[in-house]
């Protein structure tokens, strides 16, 4: 072999080796190089009068790829932040809207209620998760509510019931309720309102 070719096949492997760092796949069998492996590999290119051209364009482009890296975080910060803006909209709007929704199992167990259910139900928020529903309704409403999310797993898109809450020291709360399947497949979505009574 030449030593013009050793030359060359000479810089094609260090062109591979700073290319596998910066693009961050390695060949087959080569190991992903560090930060200071690709500095060592540019030294080595720049140490040669015979490479310090390719020295030059890959410095060029780890330069090219830091700025994409910065933009990319930069633009990852910023999408984060309006996630969590939009996150905390939606808190917002669940926890203070005037009808009051649960996730519940299929047992009925409470898995998430919003401030206007807990309200409802007459109790503390935190003290209404995993509670079942049913200990807050009617026998016959008990029965209801399970025929309806019966018809939900049966496939129905949606229900609807009256429901009477019960209430231990006064007359049962009719409320008017809806549900449909969560999209995890495993909870219920719920949501009711209180209907008045007509004189």
């Amino acid at each position: 072999m030449s030593s013009n070719s050793r030359e060359a096949k000479g810089e094609r492997d260090l062109r591979l080796r700073a290319l596998t760092q910066l693009t961050g796949r390695a060949g087959s069998h080569e190991k992903q190089l560090n930060a200071s492996g690709a500095l060592g590999v540019l030294h080595e290119l720049a140490s040669s009068p015979t490479t310090a051209g390719a020295a030059l364009t890959l410095l060029h482009e780890l330069q090219v790829h830091q700025v994409e890296l910065d933009l990319q975080d930069e633009e990852l910060r910023r999408s984060r932040a309006e996630l969590e803006t939009a996150l905390a909209r939606q808190i917002q709007l669940y926890d203070f809207a005037p009808v009051a929704y649960l996730t519940v199992d299929r047992g009925t167990a409470v898995r998430e209620l919003n401030l206007t259910a807990a309200s409802m139900l007459g109790s503390e928020r935190d003290l209404l998760l995993e509670r079942s529903l049913d200990s807050f309704l009617e026998p016959r409403s008990g029965l209801a509510l399970h025929a309806m999310l019966d018809r939900l797993t049966d496939g129905a898109p949606r229900g609807v019931c009256a429901l009477q809450l019960a209430a231990p020291h006064g007359k049962p709360r009719n409320v008017q309720a809806y549900a449909t399947r969560d999209p995890d497949g495993r909870h219920f979505l719920v949501a009711f309102f209180e209907v008045a009574e007509r004189d």
